[in-house]
């Protein structure tokens, strides 16, 4: 750890890096070693056994969480007539259609996620390019072409996440913030856990989850039994 910060080692002193703990005991311990002046994000690392080379072996989805991120997020709508409306009442701070499409391509980003209707798609889909690498629109498989715009926007209000397995087989997902209460950590956790677990692909085989870790923006990590991952 020599080329960790001070506060980083001292916050790792008593954390067995091989230990397993029970899902709350992890919890617990991660908000014990908070040592940042801001409210640090809560992230979950999940090691699946899967291939992610195989097409029939990718995890992609949506979850959304009972207790929401901690983090708000500003939802930029593309929608035209009753649709507008509709975004408007559910809360999006910006909606609009080909004359939001135009200030994007002149450079604009003041958005953390972008919904659309499926007829504005086809116009969106140009913009495809310049914001899912920035993470600024999503797949309309998890939920960013929906008919009923209302419960889009609800669902990332609420905290809805999405979840991908990466090249090196890990689900990484965010839990909450250090300010939240120890079950409403364990709550978000445990509905993570069971989403993966329902989305298991029919051809992975052998032990599904091989590994859980829990840490804090700037802390280190934790181990979580995969013996009971979830208890009920």
């Amino acid at each position: 750890m020599k080329d960790r910060g001070k506060k980083y080692q001292e916050a790792a002193k008593g954390i067995d890096k091989h230990l397993q703990h029970e899902p709350r005991a992890a919890l617990e311990l991660v908000k014990s070693k908070v040592t940042a002046k801001f409210d640090e994000t809560i992230e979950l690392a999940v090691r699946l056994n899967l291939d992610p080379r195989q097409a029939d072996q990718q995890l992609r989805g949506a979850v959304v969480l009972p207790h929401g991120t901690g983090v708000k997020r500003t939802v930029l709508a593309f929608a035209k007539g009753e649709k507008a409306k509709e975004a408007e009442a559910a809360g999006a701070e910006f909606v609009g259609a080909e004359d939001m499409i135009e200030k994007i391509q002149k450079g604009w980003l003041g958005f953390d996620v972008a919904v659309a209707t499926p007829d504005m798609m086809g116009m969106v889909g140009k913009l495809g390019k310049l914001l899912r690498p920035k993470g600024l629109m999503r797949n309309p498989k998890t939920g960013t072409g929906n008919k009923d715009i209302t419960s889009a926007i609800a669902d990332i209000k609420a905290g809805k996440v999405e979840y991908r397995l990466d090249k090196a087989a890990n689900v990484h997902c965010r839990v909450g913030k250090a300010s939240f209460t120890l079950e409403q950590l364990y709550e978000n956790y445990e509905t993570i856990v069971d989403t993966l677990i329902k989305a298991k692909p029919a051809a992975a085989k052998g032990q599904y989850i091989k590994n859980i870790t829990v840490s804090s923006t700037m802390g280190p990590g934790v181990r979580i039994s995969i013996l009971k991952p979830i208890s009920k």
